[in-house]
């Protein structure tokens, strides 16, 4: 049976480098595969990235590089991009790799064994930033409707994938599992494209060479989508291991929404042609815009992750992300509001809670964890109701509903720091063990914050633990939510350290981090 929880990020096309589209996507994958850790879930956290395709090619060309040279240059910047921005991914794919290769031609055959695969003419109009095919009814003023760039018409030898043949299938599987495909708005946008007619799909090519030859036929290359999407396979096991690696179905392909209606409608009907199951959920989010405006190299206004990161640190930005907009809809990105998120949220809330705990820990108790030797009803109260309430958005993927349920706890011990004013009960020797019980109260509810905040915030919560006098990889080990929630688990004696500020109030607006001036990449 089934037990892994397996999770995946598009596989990201390496004409381009990173931007904020592909961050906001891994960074949403990393905490959900983070949070199902410290449940105790067996997780398998995959992204990488897609070498294959015209785009390729082209910009190989205009570089004067082959593409194998252009794709081990880029691939590069992704990598060292997740590792700045703390991703934990368990494997990296790249579809130039020969386990790819094999799983992609062992797919090709299983839907061609079907009687799925015929050999026919295409002709019709093509996208090549977008590396989609278009009818004629679907280009907006003779353009791409995604890109809204010019398209070529194409006619060439084509062995074409019999999709047709599993319209009323897929849209049965539609309507009968209504959380396949979310957000609602999503679901409800491929139900109608299905309703409409599906096509048989066009699944070779002949006109390039960089990409996975066609079984039985190398005059042809596989099409790139179908190259791409099989990757989720791949690193599953198929076709030998696939039982044995227990992966597949994926519980979640985390997407963004241009790329819906390959992951809902052309995957769906691939694996239903090879006789695999379906991925138990898609989620498709919303797109970024910058400063107001589309985000575009032309403009030059395209964030690269990297430099965010430098300015405000990785955990400030995977805050800001997740924090700012809900998951699936579409947000704005500016250095105003991710600066505004860093002062109020993080210095004033967070930062300035942990220093006020930890400075009159050290001030009234030599910097050593207190026993307690009352409980703290407010803080207790809210603490028990956190664990479901967490649960629910991140299965939701409603990551700012978790985001608001921890910072309302920040809040409340703040609050509770207010009205307990241990100041005062420092002045009446008298008093003595109620203060010690409301700094344990107090450093109690920042060792539990720091166990929610990891999946979001890991560097931050590395932080609070070792200032508590913790061992950080047994806080916030596999299962660590099972037993850590719970109230009174900080051991009285531990020794903690005050450290500099965790967020360091930034004084003077900056402008927007831009990755790079129009041109040449």
């Amino acid at each position: 049976m089934k037990q892994t929880f397996y999770i995946t990020t598009p596989i990201y096309y390496v004409n381009d480098v990173p931007h904020i589209g592909h961050v906001y996507t891994t960074i949403a994958a990393d905490v959900l595969a983070r949070y199902r850790r410290l449940q105790g879930s067996p997780v398998f956290f995959l992204t990488g990235t897609d070498e294959h395709g015209h785009k390729i090619e082209q910009a190989a060309r205009q570089n004067n590089e082959t593409p194998r040279q252009l794709s081990d240059r880029v691939v590069q910047r992704f990598q060292e991009a997740w590792k700045q921005a703390n991703i934990s991914h368990d494997d990296f794919i790249r579809t130039t790799e020969a386990r790819h290769q094999k799983t992609v031609t062992a797919l090709f055959e299983q839907i061609h064994a079907q009687g799925d695969i015929y050999k026919g003419e295409y002709q019709d109009w093509y996208c090549v930033p977008c590396e989609t095919f278009l009818t004629e009814l679907q280009l907006d003023q003779g353009l791409c409707p995604t890109c809204h760039r010019d398209v070529e018409q194409l006619t060439e030898e084509s062995y074409f994938f019999k999709m047709s043949k599993y319209q009323a299938r897929l849209l049965d599987h539609l309507k009968k599992n209504p959380d396949f495909i979310q957000p609602e708005s999503r679901r409800n946008e491929v139900i109608r494209f299905v309703e409409g007619g599906l096509k048989d799909l066009s699944i070779s090519r002949t006109g390039l060479k960089w990409g996975i030859p066609l079984p039985h036929d190398n005059r042809h290359v596989i099409y790139v989508w179908f190259d791409a999407l099989v990757n989720y396979l791949t690193v599953a096991g198929y076709p030998d291991a696939l039982d044995r690696q227990g992966l597949w179905p994926a519980d979640l392909h985390v997407i963004g929404k241009d790329i819906l209606r390959f992951h809902a409608v052309y995957w769906p009907t691939f694996l239903m042609s090879a006789g695999l199951p379906l991925p138990r959920k898609i989620f498709a989010h919303g797109w970024w815009t910058i400063d107001g405006e589309k985000m575009s190299k032309s403009k030059g206004n395209v964030v690269e992750p990297t430099v965010v990161i430098q300015e405000f640190g990785a955990d400030a930005f995977r805050y800001f992300l997740l924090r700012e907009v809900p998951f699936g809809l579409d947000g704005n990105y500016s250095t105003a509001a991710l600066t505004s998120r860093f002062n109020n949220d993080l210095a004033n809330d967070l930062g300035n809670l942990a220093s006020r705990i930890l400075s009159m820990i050290h001030q009234y108790t030599q910097g050593k964890i207190p026993p307690a030797s009352s409980g703290s009803e407010e803080l207790q109260a809210i603490i028990a109701m956190l664990p479901a309430r967490i649960e629910t958005a991140m299965n939701a993927l409603a990551f700012h509903e978790a985001l608001t349920g921890i910072w309302q706890l920040v809040e409340k011990t703040n609050q509770y720091i207010d009205h307990s004013a241990p100041w005062k009960l420092a002045r009446e020797p008298s008093q003595r063990p109620q203060l010690e019980s409301v700094l344990y109260h107090c450093a109690e509810a920042l060792r539990i914050l720091s166990l929610y905040l990891f999946p979001f915030m890991p560097e931050t919560a590395e932080a609070l633990a070792t200032r508590l006098g913790l061992i950080p990889d047994q806080c916030f080990a596999r299962g660590a939510l099972l037993q850590g929630t719970q109230w009174g688990v900080l051991q009285p004696g531990l020794q903690t350290t005050k450290g500099e500020a965790l967020f360091p109030r930034i004084q003077t607006p900056r402008p927007s981090p831009r990755t790079r001036k129009p041109g040449k990449e």
